[in-house]
């Protein structure tokens, strides 16, 4: 089996695990008579087994990136990011406003294997969770053929999220190939670099996007092994990507947290965790 086959297998395994909120389980058939009560392993009995989340609030194996006081270990425009509130935050006014997309940036690594957990809240306009990234210095040349005007930009993978929740929950490429997977969709790039849909998840975008809180705090679960990234936010997965575009792709990269060019916007981030694999 090749590497990104035996990825792409355990981590549909693990997908199927969290797929949304935990179901019920139907009960055992009784015993019959003279017969010790059985749960039904190992003798082709007992219902199908449901969803098991996976808990936010568990973070065994995971290390905090932010220390809840300043962006120590952090890079960014200190013109619109500060540490507030036990956040991150990122504001923009009218006075002071985001003319090409901003990104702050964690310097303390770039993952390859990892889960991520964070929560966010935002009021306006877009933002986005970078992960597996590259920083773009400025003067050089995105994928797209755009000049880099700043000096905290980034490409790579994001985790999308948007006010009006049209975008929130998906995967998307930042200066690179842009829509990869939607939110309720299973997405796959081939090896030419095709974008196609493979399938729909267990729950409808419109239902995913009932679970969105507006103007409050999200709880976001990303978790990424070999050329897979599945995104998990309020307990449900919202959209899953293979990418088997070698050329492409990123196996590794850095995190950020991108402020979107558009009308003034405050968006935070807080309680983040790391997990390396």
């Amino acid at each position: 089996m090749r590497a990104h086959q035996l990825a792409a297998a355990t981590f549909v395994a693990t997908t199927l695990l969290i797929a949304g909120p935990a179901i019920a389980q139907p009960p055992s058939a009784p015993a019959r008579s003279g017969q010790p009560p059985t749960d039904g392993r190992g003798q082709g009995r007992g219902g199908p087994r449901g969803p098991q989340p996976l808990p936010f609030e568990n973070h065994e194996g995971f290390t905090s990136i932010f220390d809840g006081t300043s962006l120590k270990g952090w890079d960014g425009d200190p013109k619109f990011w500060r540490a507030e509130g036990g956040a991150i935050v990122g504001q923009s006014t009218p006075e002071n406003k985001v003319t090409e997309n901003t990104f702050v940036i964690w310097r303390g690594g770039e993952p390859a294997d990892f889960e991520l957990k964070l929560e966010y809240r935002i009021d306006a306009t877009n933002s986005g969770i970078q992960i597996r990234s590259v920083h773009l210095p400025a003067g050089t040349t995105d994928g797209g053929g755009g000049t880099v005007a700043g000096k905290w930009v980034m490409k790579g993978y994001q985790a999308d999220i948007d006010v009006n929740n049209q975008f929130t929950g998906q995967i998307y490429e930042e200066r690179g190939r842009t829509f990869l997977a939607m939110r309720g969709q299973f997405g796959y790039v081939a090896a030419d670099g095709s974008v196609k849909t493979l399938g729909a998840l267990q729950t409808s975008p419109d239902e995913l996007k009932g679970i969105i809180k507006s103007n409050d705090w999200n709880q976001v679960h990303i978790i990424a092994r070999g050329n897979m990234i599945t995104e998990v936010l309020n307990g449900h997965v919202t959209s899953v990507l293979v990418d088997d575009d070698s050329k492409g792709r990123a196996l590794k990269g850095l995190i950020g947290f991108q402020m979107h060019v558009g009308d003034p916007m405050k968006v935070e981030f807080r309680n983040i965790w790391l997990k390396n694999h």
